[in-house]
């Protein structure tokens, strides 16, 4: 398995600032060129550590998720990460190691890792390594059904998850699934989509569901609404509801980006 981190830095004063970042009405599509080192956030109780926010709520745009890329050094980490009670996560490490203390109980996070935590339990992170760990981290309001009990902890990785492959494809494009979809506990899915060579959505998804699409490896050509993008490890794309997209991979490695959706759950009758 393969996984892009940024390694923030600064590019130099003879490159041109006409580069591939466009925000629309419909989706926002940041490249890999825009992580660097001054688009970083500092976050409350965290030591040793930076993050780039690329998507958090916006009203008119994608309102139910926030997604970071958090950076921490050696000996960093957070005993308190989480402000908000109601918000639950999902962790998945791109890079490096971290120990994440998931109430009471210490989990090792390698490279693919992934770590799903309902809200309201105490978390911890820290990286005891000697080497800068990366990780994706997920927030998200958790939305309870009178009826429905509360999703629970899960910690497994991409390795251990055995990808689906979708129907009428000839295998090539599945999607690894952390947790069941039929599982009526969760509003939320963040899962590995995979493209070998030449596989592609066969028509333009148009869609209920908010969308974070951050590539970890391999190219493809993307369809944002009505604009197509060649995109590369690390670029990150964020549509809102009912936005286009499609995709056709283009590398001779596989095409593999990690998706956040929203699911299982009535639209909102009211506008706040």
């Amino acid at each position: 398995m393969s996984y892009y981190a940024p390694k923030g830095g600064l590019l130099p004063q003879s490159v041109t600032p006409q580069g591939r970042a466009k925000f629309t009405e419909s989706y926002a599509f940041i490249p890999t060129e825009v992580f660097s080192d001054i688009v970083t956030s500092n976050l409350p109780f965290w030591e040793k550590t930076r993050a780039w926010i690329i998507a958090r709520p916006l009203s008119g745009f994608a309102e139910t998720f926030a997604q970071y890329v958090v950076e921490v050094s050696p000996a960093g980490g957070s005993t308190n990460p989480e402000p908000d009670v109601a918000a639950q996560a999902v962790l998945f490490v791109v890079s490096g190691t971290i120990e994440v203390t998931i109430d009471g109980k210490t989990h090792t996070l390698n490279e693919g890792g992934y770590a799903y935590i309902p809200p309201a339990i105490n978390w911890t992170v820290e990286n005891t390594s000697d080497n800068v760990a990366t990780f994706h981290w997920v927030r998200k309001q958790y939305e309870p059904v009178t009826g429905i009990g509360m999703p629970t902890i899960l910690v497994t990785s991409d390795q251990e998850a055995a990808p689906s492959v979708m129907p009428d494809c000839n295998g090539v494009w599945s999607t690894t699934r952390f947790v069941d979809p039929a599982d009526m506990r969760h509003d939320m899915h963040v899962n590995i989509v995979t493209f070998q060579k030449g596989g592609l959505i066969p028509f333009e998804e148009t869609h209920v569901m908010e969308h974070g699409l951050y590539v970890l490896q391999g190219k493809a050509r993307y369809l944002l609404n009505q604009d197509w993008y060649d995109v590369e490890p690390g670029d990150f794309m964020w549509l809102r509801a009912f936005s286009p997209q499609a995709c056709v991979a283009t590398s001779d490695e596989p095409f593999r980006y990690l998706l956040y959706k929203d699911v299982n759950r009535h639209p909102k009758l009211t506008i706040k």
